[in-house]
């Protein structure tokens, strides 16, 4: 996989493990005082079960001060907000942030463009954790 959008999806690679980009990313979040409202562990959960997969770890983060007027004027929005930011590895052992395209999420919800860096914000965030 190269870095690319897919169906509104972005992927790029991170120089680090899933857990090194994960704290990494939490610590970016904090630092800008962003809330995160959730961090989901699927391999952890699927180890609780029984089940193997490999690293993956999906990110919730957001600030009402920036998604609030996104959603004011684009309320299907807040289908996909807060945002997210997946990190995982694949099969052979590379770790890659994913996450929406905020392009695809203005474009599915009518978000004018003024309000556009509200949501851009998730390229900055994901680059920063992957460096």
């Amino acid at each position: 996989m190269t870095p690319a959008t897919d169906n509104g999806i972005i992927s790029i690679t991170s120089n680090h493990s899933v857990d090194q980009t994960v704290e990494k990313l939490k610590g970016i979040l904090q630092a800008k005082g962003v809330t995160l409202f959730a961090l989901v562990d699927h391999s952890g959960e699927a180890e609780k079960v029984g089940m193997k997969m490999h690293p993956t770890k999906l990110l919730i983060f957001g600030s009402p001060k920036g998604g609030t007027p996104v959603m004011q004027v684009a309320p299907s929005i807040a289908i996909d907000l807060p945002l997210k930011i997946l990190v995982w590895e694949d099969a052979v052992g590379h770790v890659w942030l994913s996450y929406n395209s905020p392009v695809y999420l203005q474009q599915r919800h009518g978000v004018p463009q003024n309000l556009l860096p509200n949501i851009v914000v998730v390229e900055t965030l994901a680059v920063a954790a992957a460096a």
